[in-house]
């Protein structure tokens, strides 16, 4: 049974542009539709604007379509100078094939791959490759006018920049305009979606295909994902936040859900989640009302860290979270660790001294700077001040050793509130 989609996606803000807005939702209603997203490998990994696409795909799979979920192995090689200042670092082959294998693997996580409305994971480069420079010259660019190029935004702001584009680049939305004919051709692929910056590129596969094909194709593009001040959602200080695990720590992506601005959070909520209308609307006026609990920035944190990585990543993330609020300490590794007190100051000891003789606490609080003195580290020892791993300690003469790590090699000093130290055997 279809859904009403296109109805979903107006309401939540996501419809930028679109062919025949008059009539696309009840195209969109006739049947189920074959439904194409692109995704370049730039990295081994997808990232935070990698989002907006893929929960697309997963919107119109919901509703009963059957996405195809593009990885760009060919065009990955050139680059895509749609909102690009400057020519893309080439990649190598090696580094190119272990991009799209990263989020080849990523990608199958968050789409179902049976039933009715199952989805498919292709790379372009299994068609593109198969062209000669002049077979491709031949069938698909004699069919493409340079005027149609030249009028695009993608090359149109390349050419006003002093850095101007290259004719690899330039020749980026024949490769990408082709992969719609192709997908149209092969799997009756009907309609690609993008970003609001790929409309050029949409429109010129649309354009080729009803040459080549004969086919009326529909395109549509989402709002880019950026923030109330116009930067780009998904980025940080230390750099960008991606879904794997291993780059981007479960804590990590917590966190920076959480920490969303008032300003931004009621539309990440309805980019970004599936959450429904009704629950939307409510964190909406308890953002209104009690703003200071913070309900939004929890429950989008809680959804997006459960959705990319699953119940386990977001009760560790929530365990961390919770332990920066004086949550007892426990089954944690070095790694989370680090992760979650990046930002404190750490202090290291020697580890056959700390297991052979111990560390007395006075000395740990003197040696974090967390106390001035052993005076004063006995005198904030005996008003009840000082915890370890958050446990509060309130023995003066207090040895620490094995028992008190709080994973492989370190433990945590903390005194009052929000004084923490990392302390670290090396």
């Amino acid at each position: 049974m279809l859904q009403d989609i296109f109805s979903d996606l107006q309401w939540r803000g996501l419809v930028y542009q679109t062919t025949n807005p008059e009539s696309i939702g009840a195209w969109l209603r006739e049947r189920s539709r074959v439904i194409y997203a692109g995704f370049d490998p730039t990295s081994s990994s997808l990232h935070v604007g990698n989002l907006m696409p893929l929960l697309m795909l997963r919107r119109f799979q919901r509703a009963g379509h059957r996405p195809l979920a593009l990885v760009g192995g060919a065009t990955g090689m050139i680059g895509d100078p749609s909102g690009k200042n400057a020519e893309r670092n080439l990649l190598s082959a090696d580094q190119l094939r272990a991009n799209v294998a990263g989020i080849e693997l990523q990608l199958r996580q968050y789409l179902e791959f049976s039933g009715s409305a199952s989805a498919r994971v292709v790379n372009n480069f299994d068609w593109i490759s198969q062209f000669s420079v002049i077979d491709f010259l031949r069938d698909v660019g004699k069919h493409v006018t340079v005027n149609v190029m030249m009028a695009k935004d993608s090359v149109k702001n390349r050419l006003e920049n002093e850095a101007g584009i290259s004719y690899t680049e330039f020749s980026y939305m024949l490769l990408q305009a082709y992969d719609f004919v192709h997908l149209n051709r092969q799997f009756e692929c009907e309609m690609q979606l993008g970003g609001s910056d790929q409309w050029g590129n949409i429109t010129a596969g649309i354009d080729l295909a009803r040459r080549l094909n004969g086919s009326h194709l529909q395109g549509m593009t989402c709002p880019l994902l950026t923030k109330a001040d116009g930067s780009k959602m998904g980025k940080t200080e230390t750099g960008t936040i991606w879904l794997c695990p291993q780059r981007t720590s479960p804590y990590q992506f917590y966190q920076y859900w959480f920490n969303t601005d008032d300003a931004d959070v009621g539309k990440c909520l309805r980019f970004l989640t599936e959450l429904s209308h009704d629950e939307i609307e409510a964190l909406d006026r308890a953002r209104e009302s009690v703003p200071q609990e913070r309900q939004s920035q929890r429950r989008l944190a809680e959804s997006l860290t459960g959705f990319i990585h699953g119940p386990a990543g977001l009760a560790k993330a929530q365990q961390a979270a919770g332990i920066l609020f004086g949550q007892e300490i426990a089954d944690l590794n070095d790694d989370d660790l680090q992760q979650i007190f990046a930002d404190v100051p750490s202090c290291t000891t020697p580890r056959n001294v700390f297991f052979e003789s111990g560390l007395s606490l006075v000395d740990a609080l003197v040696l974090s700077n967390l106390a001035k003195s052993k005076n004063e580290a006995r005198r904030s020892i005996s008003d009840g001040g000082v915890y370890v791993n958050n446990r509060r300690m309130d023995a003066v003469d207090l040895v620490l050793g094995r028992e008190h790590l709080a994973s492989e090699s370190m433990l945590v000093l903390r005194k009052g509130k929000k004084n923490y130290a990392l302390l670290r055997l090396i």
